[in-house]
């Protein structure tokens, strides 16, 4: 019965050759409302004063808590197999995010 039951837990996910490229971001903006997180990636190149945002997810409270959860497991996972992360001091990025007309 166990194994019956594994089989139905099982989830088969698809990952196509453009998205398994995937994107790299060297900055997160999180913003949050009562329903749910926004998560937008950018990519940042040094000296440019404008950057744009690469992705955006949106996750519910609950999905975000258990994203902070996974992501935590896997750094001390990481940090146990290739030792600790330094974390570097940078100065504050001014952004100018968002909409910014006028109605």
């Amino acid at each position: 019965m166990a194994e019956k039951e594994k089989k139905q837990k099982q989830i088969n996910i698809e990952l196509d050759e453009k998205t398994a490229e995937g994107t790299y971001s060297n900055l997160a903006i999180i913003n949050h409302s009562v329903s749910e997180f926004v998560i937008d990636f950018i990519s940042m190149m040094p000296g440019t004063p404008k950057a744009k945002v690469k992705s955006r997810i949106v996750l519910t409270p609950q999905h975000a808590k258990k994203f902070l959860k996974a992501l935590n497991e896997n750094v001390v996972r990481f940090e146990q197999a290739h030792g600790t992360i330094k974390d570097y001091e940078q100065p504050p990025i001014p952004l100018n995010f968002g909409p910014t007309g006028e109605a």
